[in-house]
């Protein structure tokens, strides 16, 4: 493990762009339906067991959190979505904010879409490809909830949502991985290493 995403730490949130932070350095966003376990993911990754903190409550999804690891380098935790109870006029408005976002932040390298292992490729997962598709975004699917499914069957959820995901481009992604039993995590902070220009870095 990278020892540099220890020192993630919360710094802004932001409702709308022209809140968010100046559109300089490296950032990488996270993203996932409600119940993906994108919160525990990034916890994961920066070994915090409280930076990323999930809500119960829908309206606080819809703001956009950075967090930065250094001067130069933030994780975005994108709104997350799926609440069956908020209202289709609310749903669009977090499309209007993720869409916002994804196209137009100049500093974002990559996209970290987390969809459970037993539910992947869901609409929303396929929207998300679809504008990073548009735009030529890098993305690295983690098949979250690994400890989930046994070793046969997640390799082959693994291999056919790999599969798929070259069909759309040649830079996108996907592994399985587990926070629960810490599974997963080198090779999720290579990709990230990777975007953030971390070439130097001590995680393999």
């Amino acid at each position: 493990m990278n020892p540099l995403y220890r020192r993630t730490a919360f710094l802004t949130s932001a409702a709308k762009l022209s809140q968010t932070p100046p559109d300089r350095g490296f950032e990488v966003a996270f993203a996932g339906r409600s119940n993906a376990g994108k919160s525990s993911a990034i916890n994961t990754l920066c070994d915090q067991k409280h930076l990323a903190r999930t809500s119960k409550t829908p309206g606080r999804t819809r703001l956009l959190n950075f967090f930065a690891i250094d001067d130069e380098r933030r994780i975005v935790d994108l709104p997350g979505y799926g609440y069956a109870k908020v209202s289709e006029g609310i749903k669009r408005e977090w499309q209007g904010t993720l869409a916002a976002y994804l196209e137009n932040r100049e500093c974002l390298r990559g996209l970290m879409l987390m969809m459970d292992i037993r539910h992947p490729l869901k609409d929303f997962d396929r929207q998300m490809l679809h504008w990073a598709e548009q735009i030529s975004l890098p993305v690295h699917v983690l098949l979250t909830k690994g400890d989930k499914l046994k070793k046969g069957p997640a390799k082959s959820t693994l291999l056919k949502v790999g599969s798929e995901l070259q069909k759309m481009h040649e830079q996108f992604s996907a592994q399985t991985f587990s926070s629960l039993k810490k599974s997963g995590i080198d090779e999720a902070q290579a990709v990230l290493d990777r975007w953030f220009g971390l070439h130097g870095s001590t995680s393999k």
